[in-house]
């Protein structure tokens, strides 16, 4: 490898490894403002959030990547147009994509990189997270005590509480029914005490002071065989089993969506759509023909009705009964009015199960392309990216992130947009996922073009002189028409 290609490669790597964690960090601490309420208070420990914070950073890779290969890019050529470097190797004889040569086989494998973990990593973490949250949201935080009031939060058990010290946590004039075993029912009166969960949330600890507890035992015959039991406690001590107030874990794979497959499975699933959406469609179509609309003629069926080709010939239903008497005529149109009513009723229900497989097939087939549009957009915001550092040559931190978020919001706007109009089938999915790609892509190769050909794209002056050639052009133009035909001031 060239000395030249390895001071390019040292100059981009830093840049793009600094840029993709300060965008990942972002991103990760949007997503701490959204669930902070969830988590926290939550007892988790912290190996629980890193796990989480982990799989939450690994599905804003789609989305990290293409911002940091932008900013990286302008960075890196801003720098070296900055510190003249680009010039000097300009002057050597080396073309802009020569110099771009080994950045370019690198965003290669940046692209490679970011397929595998748009197809396989994100829809692994993404199931993994839901699952997480699912966990978090249902987790119960505390038993919480009302003065005067039972609680159930506690399995088997009703308490009431008169009242309870915020600060201490002390309970006073404590009463319990425990109904865990029907066979003997307990109740515990107690002056004051304290009922607190243990750190782990796998047990309730119960202390009570100068109380009594009663217990009743019954059989089969409780009505003839029971037996009541009185203690009388200075200090009573249990520890029960709890459930509910640890965090427990459910299966990842119960949360698979159209988001979180890859693309052999989202094909599967595409297919599968496909025919049930058909099946569907021809299910409400065919009672639709054969019971309302044409209820007499049993050689009619839904595929000759959808060949374009057919023998029978249109007749006119006003001539048809118009030979018929005023009863009749009301009988009829009133039937017709029935039938109309019934079989829009029962098209509509019909209708429903059918869009509702096209509107998750539409998701299918969006998520398949834009897994492919992923790796793509990466290579554009390169080619976008590296030419517009050259033209600005500006390196650290500052305009390269104001012209990055401006064309990452542009490119962002436009991919909901297609998303948006994917999903609900008003655009075919492959355009809702390239549309962000069609328009970049242009402006990506305009940039190349110009920073090739050393161009003063962002020079004020440059467009001032182009603005004074075009107008003294027309203003020779109109001298030269009004010459030729004559023109006074009035007439023009």
């Amino acid at each position: 490898m060239k000395t030249i290609y390895r001071l390019i490669l040292k100059t981009y790597l830093g840049p793009m490894f600094l840029t993709f964690f300060i965008v990942m960090f972002i991103f990760l601490m949007n997503f701490l403002w959204r669930y902070i309420d969830e988590i926290v208070g939550k007892g988790l420990g912290l190996d629980v959030i890193a796990e989480l914070m982990m799989y939450s950073s690994l599905t804003f890779i789609p989305m990290a990547l293409p911002l940091a290969t932008l900013l990286a890019s302008i960075m890196t050529m801003g720098s070296l147009g900055e510190n003249y470097e680009l010039l000097a190797m300009k002057s050597a004889g080396m073309s802009l994509p020569r110099i771009m040569k080994p950045l370019i086989i690198l965003m290669v494998f940046v692209s490679i990189a970011g397929f595998y973990a748009g197809n396989n990593l994100v829809p692994f973490s993404t199931r993994k997270m839901s699952a997480m949250l699912y966990d978090i949201r249902k987790q119960k935080q505390e038993i919480e005590f009302k003065d005067g009031l039972f609680t159930n939060d506690i399995p088997d058990m009703s308490v009431r509480v008169g009242h309870r010290d915020k600060e201490t946590g002390l309970l006073t004039d404590v009463l319990i029914y425990n109904y865990k075993n029907p066979d003997k029912m307990s109740t515990t009166i107690a002056q004051s005490g304290y009922i607190r969960l243990s750190p782990d949330k796998k047990f309730l600890l119960v202390t009570l002071y100068n109380g009594e507890s009663f217990e009743q035992t019954r059989g089969f015959r409780w009505y003839e065989d029971n037996e009541l039991t009185r203690k009388m406690f200075d200090v009573q001590n249990m520890v029960l089993s709890m459930s509910g107030f640890d965090f427990q874990r459910t299966d990842a794979n119960l949360f698979a969506d159209s988001g979180m497959e890859n693309m052999d499975k989202l094909q599967q699933g595409i297919d599968s759509l496909s025919h049930e959406a058909t099946e569907l469609q021809a299910q409400a179509y065919g009672p639709l023909f054969s019971s309302y609309i044409f209820p007499y003629d049993h050689t009619l069926s839904v595929d000759s009705l959808r060949s374009v080709k057919s023998d029978r010939q249109p007749f006119d239903v006003a001539d048809s009964i118009a030979g018929l008497d005023i009863d009749k005529k009301m009988k009829t149109w009133a039937d017709a009015a029935h039938n109309a009513r019934n079989s829009r009723s029962m098209f509509i229900r019909d209708e429903s199960l059918a869009k509702e497989k096209l509107t998750q097939l539409y998701r299918y087939q969006f998520e398949w392309h834009n897994k492919l549009a992923l790796p793509v957009s990466i290579m554009i915001f390169f080619l976008i990216g590296a030419p517009l550092g050259a033209i600005i040559r500006r390196g650290g931190l500052g305009m390269p992130i104001v012209v990055s978020v401006a064309f990452f919001v542009i490119y962002y706007l436009i991919s909901i947009m297609g998303k948006q109009m994917a999903r609900e089938g008003t655009w075919d999915a492959w355009f809702g996922s390239w549309v962000s790609t069609f328009i970049l892509l242009p402006i990506g190769l305009f940039l190349i073009y110009k920073a090739t050909n050393d161009s003063n794209l962002f020079n004020a002056d440059w467009y001032f002189i182009k603005f004074r050639k075009l107008r003294d052009y027309v203003a020779r133009t109109y001298k030269k028409i009004k010459t030729r035909y004559g023109l006074s001031k009035k007439d023009a």
